[in-house]
């Protein structure tokens, strides 16, 4: 597999254009999240679909012909539901393997875009195994949540439109499960002049364990957030952007989590799922301390929840 560059994120971007929102850049005061800061947050939890998601499915599509079986896919829930709401926009079938633990605001959403769902085992791990089986069984086209090329230079778009919109930004904080959104950011990045930071949940640390032994490893996978960043293992592409080009990599506890998720909808009421918060969340809890003069920028990735839980 081939690691995405700066001229595959940017034909991914002339590709992508006519199917994805241009997600707006907000600068704003840190005062109003609680911190003494300015923050330039990008709101990709705007995104057709409620996360960054659709940017890799609509690029694997894209990128590669689409067989008459159509497409297939496992999902904690946000890459299911891009890969449903992909297909619908080019006309193919979609089928979408779930673990059974995948919220119903995620699931309702996949069939509501006409996919046929499927709900297999407990961690994603078991249900990206059931939808190998069935690519293999059918033909249909297999759209890996984060591990194939088409996949990370469709992700790395967020980070192409976060540079030419907010140049000035000197650290960008994102999310992390299995690797697709940092490793498509971080790949734009690689000779921009601005730090990339990892943030993981304390209950899913594969990168920061990854990086840690030097090569991905199976990490736990657990707490608020692992419906959207519980990836059992790092993915090997990821990694391999990651090692070179993330500046660092922290952990968050879902308390923190949590209170970033509150902190958004009060000041800004904006409604962000736990992985959608996390990478405030290392702001907001001091794993990461930003150096004097900082410009830090935010990706807000997902949306995908019960706004009862966050008000």
């Amino acid at each position: 597999m081939t690691e995405p560059s700066q001229t595959t994120i940017e034909a991914a971007a002339a590709r992508l254009a006519p199917y994805i929102r241009r997600t707006p850049v907000l600068r704003m005061a840190g005062v109003d999240l609680g911190l003494d800061i300015p923050l330039i947050l990008k709101l990709e939890l705007l995104q057709a679909s409620g996360s960054f998601k659709p940017r890799g499915a609509f690029n694997r599509m894209l990128s590669v012909p689409v067989p008459e079986a159509g497409v297939v896919t496992a999902s904690g829930g946000n890459h299911g539901a891009a890969v449903a709401y992909a297909a619908r926009a080019l006309g193919h079938r979609a089928e979408v393997f779930c673990p059974l633990p995948t919220p119903a605001a995620k699931t309702e959403r996949i069939e509501s875009y006409g996919a046929k769902l499927h709900r297999v085992g407990a961690a994603y791990d078991e249900a990206r195994i059931a939808s190998e089986a069935h690519a293999q069984k059918t033909g249909a086209l297999l759209v890996h949540a984060y591990d194939q090329p088409e996949i990370l230079a469709g992700q790395g778009t967020v980070g192409l439109e976060l540079w030419q919109d907010a140049p000035e930004a000197t650290h960008v904080l994102v999310a992390t499960g299995g690797g697709g959104l940092i490793g498509g950011i971080a790949a734009w990045y690689a000779d921009k002049g601005a730090q990339v930071i990892s943030v993981e949940p304390e209950g899913c640390p594969a990168l920061h364990h990854a990086l840690a032994a030097g090569h991905p490893l199976p990490a736990p996978v657990g707490g608020l957030a692992a419906d959207s960043l519980g990836a059992k293992q790092i993915g090997a592409l990821s990694f391999a952007v990651a090692r070179q080009h993330v500046a660092q990599a922290v952990l968050v506890p879902d308390a923190a989590i949590a209170d970033a998720q509150r902190r958004l909808f009060s000041a800004l009421r904006l409604v962000a799922e736990p992985g959608g918060a996390a990478a405030l969340a290392a702001l907001t809890s001091g794993a990461f301390i930003p150096p004097p003069g900082a410009r830090v920028a935010v990706i807000l990735c997902g949306s995908n929840t019960d706004p009862a839980k966050v008000a």
